[in-house]
């Protein structure tokens, strides 16, 4: 009789821990493919780095532009000074009856001057100004580039979580299977039809079901932590996907709503595309033109360079008596001879640019290999997936033969229990076919630079 209120309190104890983690425990964050691909290219740690990068390329660029702009100064100073004959290598000797001091001073000195000077021709500063402009471009392609290339990781990580899911659903429709098929072979066992053999064939495949829906079920949990991480999220985030992957687990298995972007499927369309938004070959044009404008500045370099300044001020041996005093210039300078050291660092451009435009020419064949070869992963899925389906029709036709022959008493359940593994293998194919297509297309569209409309 004392063993009733111990269990009542137990029972009380484990569903109060129970409902605190409940409430503890975070809601799921309703996220669709679209979701994901707008967080990543927008707040991940590798497009923050890159937006930073390009701001420190826009610094550099008004560094340069200084050289450009006039620039305003201003000194003032109050002096009070003895000089010594001695120190500056002076002797005037001794003169009978005068004394000559080795000092002179006190020197009073105040002095306040404001200076205005002006670039009027330096041809190597505007060239370099323009070649920091360029940098500019240089960052804002990588950091376009980090965008993309953070949609595409989101996307991906976002289909394998879909992917989990899917294969979660399956092994549990595989165990509930499993389940209504030892049903029926005990059933079977009962009425006398079917021997014990069948009754352990029929355990032995829930238990290998149940051992599956777990790792699925572990797959799914590292899957959503991957897909949190690549989003910049809390790891124990836990999503509830708006696209899947699912699939109908009956006769009338349909083809799951596809991936879809900006990529064009004609290949020559994708091609021209790509050449023209891919941001990893924006950046090396970019670079080859940048290294071309340091070369022409350094040239520049030998072209006079014109400068006017201008002074005013105050200076005189006190404030009250400081007289105005001025001075206006106008200097032209021109370099001759440096030891060929300009020569040297323009041939050292020179190669610098023509490694740029080797870098350019070999990846644009790089990225129309890669746009068809993308076209063509998409086809081959597409292609996998209509097989796929086909199998999974004739898995289930198998399994339901299978069953009526064995209910019918024309054979064991082996026959059962191969058209189930079919009819796994056959899922898990339709499942890999979608994930596969869906890859393929994120890659198409990160091969063509449009992987932020995906979709």
């Amino acid at each position: 009789m004392r063993r009733i209120p111990i269990l009542v309190v137990i029972a009380q104890a484990v569903l109060a821990a129970s409902a605190l983690a409940a409430a503890e425990a975070p809601a799921p964050v309703a996220l669709t493919l679209a979701d994901a691909v707008a967080i990543a290219t927008g707040s991940t740690p590798a497009v923050q780095l890159a937006t930073l990068r390009t701001r420190e390329a826009q610094a550099r660029q008004t560094q340069a532009r200084a050289a450009l702009l006039p620039s305003l100064s201003g000194s003032a100073f109050v002096m009070d000074r003895t000089f010594s004959y001695k120190a500056m290598g002076f002797s005037l000797g001794n003169i009978p009856g005068i004394e000559i001091p080795n000092l002179i001073g006190p020197v009073n000195q105040v002095d306040a001057h404001l200076r205005a000077t002006q670039a009027l021709f330096d041809a190597a500063s505007w060239v370099r100004w323009r070649s920091a402009g360029q940098g500019v471009g240089v960052s804002r392609a990588e950091q376009t580039g980090a965008g993309e290339a953070a949609a595409q990781s989101a996307a991906l990580a976002y289909v394998r979580v879909a992917r989990a899911e899917a294969l979660r659903e399956a092994r549990t429709a595989d165990l509930e299977l499993a389940r209504q098929l030892t049903g029926l072979a005990e059933d079977q066992l009962r009425a006398g039809t079917a021997a014990k053999i069948d009754v352990t064939r029929a355990r032995t495949q829930e238990a290998t079901a149940r051992g599956a829906l777990l790792v699925a079920g572990n797959q799914l949990d590292r899957a959503t932590i991957d897909l949190a991480r690549t989003l910049g999220l809390d790891p124990a985030t836990c999503f509830r996907l708006g696209d899947s992957l699912a699939l109908s687990l009956g006769r009338a298995a349909e083809t799951a709503a596809g991936v879809t972007s900006q990529a064009p499927a004609e290949p020559g369309a994708a091609v021209a595309l790509a050449l023209a938004r891919r941001p990893d070959l924006v950046a090396e044009r970019t670079r080859f033109d940048r290294a071309r404008s340091e070369g022409r500045a350094i040239q520049a370099e030998r072209l006079p360079r014109l400068d006017v300044s201008a002074e005013y001020g105050l200076s005189n041996d006190h404030w009250p008596d400081a007289e105005r005093v001025r001075s206006a210039t106008l200097a032209l300078s021109m370099p001759i001879f440096d030891g060929l050291r300009r020569e040297g660092r323009a041939s050292e451009q020179g190669a610098v640019a023509r490694a740029a435009d080797v870098r350019r020419r070999d990846l644009e064949q790089q990225v129309a290999a890669e746009v068809r070869g993308a076209l063509l992963d998409v086809s081959s899925g597409t292609e996998q997936e209509a097989v796929a389906l086909e199998r999974l029709r004739l898995a289930q036709d198998e399994l339901d033969q299978a069953r009526e022959r064995f209910v019918n008493g024309v054979a064991g359940n082996i026959e059962i229990i191969n058209a189930q593994s079919s009819l796994l293998r056959a899922r898990d194919a339709l499942i890999d076919a979608r994930a596969a297509t869906a890859t393929a297309r994120i890659a198409l569209a990160r091969a063509t630079g449009v992987a932020g409309s995906v979709r």
